[in-house]
């Protein structure tokens, strides 16, 4: 096979999160902020540098713990709407049977990983699961691909990553492996994904590039 090990972003790539995540930047920016910001500048950055960065950006040092709190507060009950992107789980079950090692690394803390695997019941198909507060530097710095093969035992060599945002593809090639862009998340452009290796548009596609 041509990448035993397969690691996978979370929001925008298995889990179709992309409303949940512009429902509660919206909300949280009008709350602490009072003001509008664009839909674009609110998702420019999501599935990068992490949600602190993001803060810090929109509303500065003096309100990133506001903005953070009141994001989770709304954010997090959300999680019982959410669904897998469409023929996600089949590329899962049918890369699994392959004999393939699976593994998620999110820019999400870990705890958020695992409420969206309690309401997307697809996280037992995962042999390694590596959220965003696991190591201090974010994507697209390749630590957080690093400690998710190291975890497995893997090489880089032998490894995909794939993602929906440009961050995903830095740090695949920060960390040396194949990047694979998927254009379903609806949070970035497939534009975004022009460093990518292969990008793909459906679940068949991904399944044929892996």
């Amino acid at each position: 096979m041509r990448f035993p090990v397969v690691l996978f972003d979370l929001d925008g790539t298995v889990v179709d999160s992309g409303g949940i995540i512009l429902a509660s930047m919206r909300h949280a920016t009008r709350t602490v902020l009072g003001r509008e910001i664009p839909d674009e500048a609110l998702m420019a950055a999501v599935g990068g540098p992490g949600l602190e960065h993001q803060m810090r950006e929109f509303g500065g040092e003096a309100h990133v713990e506001e903005l953070i709190r009141v994001y989770r507060e709304h954010n997090e009950p959300l999680h019982d709407e959410l669904r897998i992107c469409a023929g996600m789980d089949g590329v899962l079950l049918a890369l699994k049977e392959q004999g393939r090692r699976l593994g998620i690394v999110s820019a999400k803390r870990q705890r958020t990983v695992e409420l969206a695997f309690a309401n997307v019941a697809v996280g037992h198909l995962f042999d390694v699961i590596v959220g965003g507060d696991q190591a201090e530097r974010q994507k697209p710095e390749p630590d957080l691909l690093l400690l998710a093969l190291e975890r497995l035992g893997a090489e880089p060599a032998s490894a995909a990553y794939v993602g929906d945002s440009p961050y995903d593809m830095q740090a695949a090639h920060a960390a040396g492996m194949y990047a694979v862009g998927v254009t379903w998340g609806g949070i970035h452009a497939r534009e975004a994904l022009a460093e990518a290796d292969t990008i793909v548009d459906t679940a068949e596609e991904l399944l044929a590039a892996l």
